[in-house]
């Protein structure tokens, strides 16, 4: 059962472009890093890490970059690349990391 903020994230971007995939209706994952990754999100969103609706800017504009670059072949398409790609700006715009940071941590 959704809190009471989670139901509010993921109602706010229904229809939208930066959608999460769905499947009769429920949030679909396709590997449980996109799972956490979202639970991530919506818990630091929550915890006022940063606002719901600036990380929502973030993923908008990485699904249109990721849109560009790929105008033609769109196979290698995941919702939660551009998911965490988002996430990972707006942490370091809210000051919660730094990008070496984040660098560091994927090269572990």
């Amino acid at each position: 059962m959704l809190t009471q903020f989670e139901h509010f994230a993921v109602t706010e971007m229904m229809g939208k472009t930066d959608s999460p995939p769905r499947a009769n209706g429920a949030l679909c994952f396709g590997s449980q890093w996109e799972r956490s990754s979202f639970g991530m999100a919506l818990a630091l969103a929550r915890s006022g890490a940063f606002e719901w609706d600036d990380f929502r800017d973030e993923l908008i504009a990485s699904i249109k970059d990721w849109e560009d670059a790929h105008p033609v072949d769109r196979s290698s398409w995941n919702y939660y690349d551009q998911f965490l790609t988002a996430l990972e700006k707006a942490l370091v715009k809210a000051g919660v990391v730094g990008p070496e940071e984040i660098v560091a941590t994927l090269a572990a």
